[in-house]
């Protein structure tokens, strides 16, 4: 597609990936079109193709530099929790970003479009868990683990823990916002309490 003078320039790299990702989101896997994607880009068709060869391997790429770039994002968070005096202020500090973060429209809407291709791609969905929740899961067993040290957690498996606290925090939310429910979530103080209960020296 020849270039006129002051015509904007046509999406290429990580730009074109977050066109493509708003067409996926408004219009799902199935109603997407490669002609659509090209267009909203300003690139032509031959020239999407080059970059990705089908929609699935689009799909594949607009999914893993999303994952990409939530990788770690809980790391600021975490460095708080470890540094903070009160280990409940802190976990509370950190449930209530942990929500703030995972439950916000951006991330559930990816998540949902996930779900849905889950079934016919599902090394895609495997490598999103992996490269989002898994990871976030990680970083978070490593902190527990010092926390373990300082301020006496019983931390037998850092990585179940993790995941432990993780569900007390956000799954009732979570789960609720992928049906498109309107519910009540428990207060992140409840869960911070549940969770102390179970895992705290006496």
């Amino acid at each position: 597609m020849p270039r006129t003078p002051g015509r904007p320039a046509g999406r290429t790299g990580d730009a074109l990936l977050h066109t493509a990702r708003e067409v996926f989101l408004e219009h799902g896997y199935a109603g997407t079109s490669m002609d659509e994607v090209a267009k909203r880009a300003r690139i032509s068709k031959a020239s999407l193709y080059r970059e990705h060869a089908s929609k699935s391997a689009l799909y594949a790429a607009v999914v893993r530099q999303w994952a990409a770039a939530g990788r770690g994002a809980m790391k600021p968070a975490l460095e708080g929790l470890k540094a903070d005096p009160d280990l409940r202020n802190g976990l509370i500090e950190l449930g209530e970003t942990m929500r703030a973060g995972m439950l916000s429209p951006p991330v559930i809407a990816m998540r949902r479009l996930v779900i849905a291709e889950a079934v016919a791609q599902p090394q895609v969905a495997r490598d999103y868990l992996a490269q989002s929740w898994d990871t976030n899961i990680h970083d978070l067993a490593e902190a527990l683990t010092e926390l373990a040290h300082t301020h006496g957690l019983l931390v037998d498996d850092a990585d179940a823990l993790a995941g432990e606290f993780t569900w007390l925090v956000v799954g009732a939310p979570l789960n609720a916002d992928l049906l498109g429910v309107e519910a009540g979530a428990p207060r992140v103080e409840r869960a911070v309490d549940l969770f102390l209960a179970g895992c705290l020296r006496r």
